[in-house]
């Protein structure tokens, strides 16, 4: 299990990780900053140059995972992780990739009042032989406090069990957080668990359409970027039905027949990933009452939107903005083609 303490930076929770790993049993604090440390020694300078902020690393956010799976495989209990989340596809990401190892997460908020908040960056004491860096430090936080007002507004208050410790000492917090871990008050987080793939997967998306043939487009809250309807085909499942089953569980629409295949698209290894083969379907349109029946299910879900072609190449990774690409291009000459890497082969 991992208890991530979240909270703008300068709300205590370094101090009060420490103080939890006392009050927790068999619980290891796990500090995220080691491995934004450690990239600057790993990457090209250039590299690092590119980002603001080594979260925006898509491998800072998968060795957070992995490091704290393998430190829970090799040391078990609980991990307590200090770590400052305000973009919400960034705590989706990292949650639904800890949540596909089937690691539970508790998230905690630390919410000072804004004033006191303020009070203490602006009293960090300044190292006498560090002063420009610790300037810098502390005007960096500063700075942070706008994003972290946002993401209250937005998201992150109904996401996590929240502590004020505007009048509460590290101890103190520390001291409420273990007790609402051990009655349950601190819940785990409702993440839809996709299991890490262990060998290639055959994946089935279903292109759906309104009356101006704009296609649906979803939001997953396990993984980064948008996405088509569909997953992975189960053992022993006719791969348009998981199509058509995907589509009820993650929309509500309950499509009738089977659906046309457009395109088979093999997806080559790229590690950590296995790649596989991937097939997009055709869905048909969705009139008005079709379209007000579009649900939500929390956990799997954060948005959905029927969009243009060239609206979805703002929205998908360029191997998924391809074989839409393709795809509707085989719906228009109705056809069937085959995809290599995103590209039409034979």
């Amino acid at each position: 299990m991992i208890v991530w303490v979240n909270g703008a930076f300068g709300a205590g929770k370094s101090t009060t990780a420490r103080e939890l790993i006392d009050l927790i049993p068999n619980s290891t604090l796990f500090d995220p900053e080691v491995i934004g440390g450690a990239l600057t020694h790993l990457l090209p300078p250039k590299h690092l140059a590119e980002v603001g902020d080594f979260q925006d690393l898509p491998i800072w956010r998968r060795l957070v995972v992995d490091t704290a799976a393998a430190m829970l495989a090799e040391l078990g209990g609980v991990l307590v992780v200090p770590m400052t989340l305000l973009r919400q596809e960034y705590r989706d990401e990292i949650f639904g990739g800890l949540a596909s190892r089937r690691i539970p997460v508790r998230h905690v908020l630390l919410a000072p009042a804004e004033t006191i908040l303020r009070e203490r960056i602006a009293g960090r004491e300044i190292p006498p032989d560090l002063p420009d860096g610790e300037m810098r430090v502390t005007q960096w936080a500063l700075d942070h406090i706008e994003p972290y007002r946002a993401a209250l507004a937005s998201w992150l208050t109904a996401d996590a069990h929240t502590v004020d410790t505007s009048s509460l000492t590290p101890r103190e917090a520390a001291l409420r957080i273990a007790e609402g871990v051990r009655t349950g008050d601190v819940p785990v987080r409702d993440i839809v668990q996709t299991p890490e793939p262990t060998a290639e997967t055959l994946a089935a998306g279903v292109l759906l359409f309104d009356e101006q043939d704009r296609v649906l487009l979803v939001d997953p809250t396990y993984k980064p970027g948008w996405e088509f309807p569909g997953g992975v085909v189960e053992p022993g499942e006719a791969p348009a039905r998981a199509g058509v089953r995907e589509v009820a569980e993650e929309t509500g629409i309950r499509l009738t027949g089977v659906p046309r295949l457009l395109l088979a698209d093999w997806e080559r290894p790229d590690p950590p990933g296995y790649g596989g083969l991937r097939l997009l379907f055709d869905g048909g349109r969705l009139d008005l009452g079709e379209r007000g029946r579009l649900l939500l299910p929390g956990p799997e879900l954060r948005a959905w939107r029927f969009v243009t072609e060239d609206e979805a190449a703002d929205l998908l990774p360029p191997v998924r903005y391809a074989r839409l690409r393709w795809a509707l291009r085989a719906r228009e000459r109705d056809t069937v083609l085959y995809l290599e890497a995103g590209t039409p082969v034979g």
